[in-house]
């Protein structure tokens, strides 16, 4: 039996439609059609390429390794001009893309007639499935003479291309498709070309959610259709997407909010990883999903002899740790293991000790679905505890005054502060959903006039005298998953080195944007628009009622937002999402937070 395709044509002309639609539900409405129209056979492919990908992180496919030089040499050669003549219409337009676009158009046309009729008559048709595993062949070149097969393969798919296909592989390759879909908008259009409608969503989310691959829960779901995604359980070497926590300030009413008990363990200042034990292979995922294996060889060593399953699914914290004194190191020591080279060095220099908290599935067993209690218990008769392996430490807490105590330990211990956990009859593990479930209680979140929070760039503006010609302050936005929208909330210019603005602007160019990003909802014009992909912690003074943000546009006070003042950037967040950042609903808590200990603070005598 041949398999069913898509024309990319389809797919592109897609493309085209959602670049001119702002409203997330058209978005949405556009991407039904285009399910529905994908056999099931190619669907998982379509769904990647909208998402400007090859697969889902997890799988550690290389990137494609075609810049801007090789797809100037890729048009060069399908269209038969010169690179002199590619380089100068690329000045003229500034968009790789349409530059393809129109050199296509003219070789099929206008060019030379000898050359009209020779690609008329050699064209293949450009199929889905051709396009994926095409780029699926560019990504893996490697080796003497891999810059010459990227260049060919890109040229034999834009010579076969009609001028729009073209211009879409181009921004595809470019990794600069800005059509503005995140995965909640896929998830929704999802439920409702599959699944009969919204009522669907939960269960497409979480499938998805457990199998972190949304062309594989769409070929389920085209080929079997929604009562398959009930079967869906965790699998060993599949990364689940990490349950997310609110965060609280207040011990008394932290311990309401879990429902007159929880367990509280230490909140460690380190790197969130799960970690997958099958037999002897040890896989380590970290919290955006990322294969981070080769990371951390001595964990992979102490889940291999600790972890009492063939098969286990943990989740927990590495920190590292000065092998002098035992006292924990900051997360930023951790940013050392990132380079693939030096890793027995680092290993050496960079100790670290893994304080597990959870455990999600062993040997065939879903314990998601199980009570934290139980899990818990699971946990502790699976690890065997060593001085660098161990179960973060915890108690039971059922008053504010032995939560505070806790607390207060666990800073003076080197932990960021607590994670609190309901342990009631609907504590199960809510892969990739943020709730009142966990609640986290750090020391920062204590302060009378700061707080640290994960914001998101949308948006940024050129500085003037030393910073002239820079980009050299960033609109911030914090995340609404309600809308699936990027809203702002500061525009932050301090905490910057000058080393930090150079390296700021070189990652920043490629994801500037001619126009506002469809799920970036802003009332302050920047200079140039970002796409939201990058996450900055943010430290501020307090919080204020604006005029000009739309982060809690009406929530506190009709026709205001909520703004950060005096922000001051920390650090980047290259373990977080965008959909990670702080939300909406945290910042508008928080403002009322702290309006109340102002309110409630008593007035001073005058001296």
């Amino acid at each position: 039996m041949s398999m069913r395709d898509l024309d990319f044509k389809v797919v592109a002309e897609t493309f085209q439609a959602m670049e001119r639609i702002s409203a997330r539900t058209q978005l949405t409405l556009v991407l039904v059609k285009l399910f529905k129209d994908s056999p099931a056979d190619v669907i998982d492919k379509t769904i990647y390429l909208i998402q400007g990908k090859l697969g889902p992180d997890w799988k550690s496919i290389p990137e494609l390794g075609v810049g801007e030089k090789y797809l100037v040499k890729a048009i060069s050669l399908a269209y038969r001009v010169s690179e002199d003549s590619v380089y100068k219409t690329f000045k003229a337009i500034g968009d790789l893309g349409e530059v393809a676009e129109r050199l296509c158009r003219q070789a099929r046309g206008k060019g030379p007639v000898g050359l009209a009729s020779f690609m008329a008559e050699t064209r293949r048709r450009l199929a889905v499935s051709r396009v994926y595993d095409t780029l699926l062949r560019i990504a893996y070149a490697e080796g003497e003479g891999s810059r010459d097969i990227k260049i060919k393969l890109t040229a034999g798919l834009l010579a076969d291309a009609e001028p729009i296909e073209a211009k879409y592989l181009v921004r595809l390759i470019e990794g600069r498709l800005r059509v503005g879909v995140g995965d909640a908008t896929i998830l929704d259009a999802l439920s409702i070309a599959y699944g009969g409608g919204a009522q669907a969503r939960p269960i497409v989310e979480r499938a998805y959610n457990l199998r972190s691959d949304l062309g594989m829960i769409a070929k389920i779901l085209s080929s079997e259709g929604i009562e398959a995604l009930y079967k869906i359980t965790p699998k060993v070497g599949i990364p689940i997407r990490p349950m997310l926590a609110e965060r609280g300030k207040e011990a008394s009413e932290i311990i309401n909010k879990v429902g007159g008990s929880a367990i509280v363990e230490y909140k460690y200042d380190g790197e969130r990883a799960q970690i997958h034990k099958e037999g002897d292979k040890i896989t380590i995922f970290s919290r955006r999903l990322e294969n981070i294996t080769f990371r951390y060889p001595d964990v992979v060593d102490l889940a291999r002899s600790y972890l009492k399953a063939e098969e286990a699914i943990v989740e927990g914290e590495i920190v590292a740790y000065d092998p002098d004194t035992g006292e924990l190191r900051p997360f930023q020591e951790l940013m050392h293991r990132k380079r693939k080279y030096e890793i027995e060095k680092m290993v050496k220099e960079i100790p670290v000790k893994v304080y597990l908290f959870d455990i999600l599935y062993k040997d065939g067993l879903d314990l998601t679905v199980k009570l934290l209690p139980e899990r818990r218990r699971v946990l502790e008769e699976t690890v065997i505890r060593t001085e660098n392996w161990t179960i973060a430490d915890y108690i039971k807490v059922s008053n504010p005054d032995e939560l505070n105590k806790f607390f207060l330990e666990a800073i003076s211990e080197g932990a960021e502060g607590v994670m609190v956990k309901a342990i009631h009859e609907d504590s199960i593990y809510t892969a990739g959903v943020r709730g009142w479930l966990w609640i986290k209680y750090k020391r920062d979140y204590r302060s009378e006039m700061i707080d640290t929070v994960d914001l998101v760039v949308v948006g940024a503006f050129y500085g003037k005298g030393k910073r002239g010609g820079k980009l050299s302050s960033l609109l911030m936005a914090a995340y609404d998953p309600k809308t699936d929208t990027f809203k702002t909330v500061c525009k932050m210019a301090t905490g910057f080195t000058d080393e930090e603005l150079d390296k700021m602007n070189e990652i920043l160019k490629p994801h500037i944007l001619k126009h506002k990003h469809p799920r970036v909802d802003s009332r302050m014009k920047p200079d140039v628009w970002i796409e939201p992909v990058y996450v900055a912690e943010v430290l501020g003074a307090e919080l204020t009622l604006s005029p000009v943000h739309s982060c809690g546009l009406d929530r506190v006070r009709e026709g205001v937002g909520i703004s950060i003042r005096f922000p001051r950037f920390i650090r980047w967040r290259d373990d977080k999402r965008p959909e990670d950042a702080t939300t909406e609903d945290e910042i508008v808590d928080m403002y009322l937070r702290q309006l109340k200990r102002i309110e409630e603070e008593p007035a001073t005598e005058q001296t």
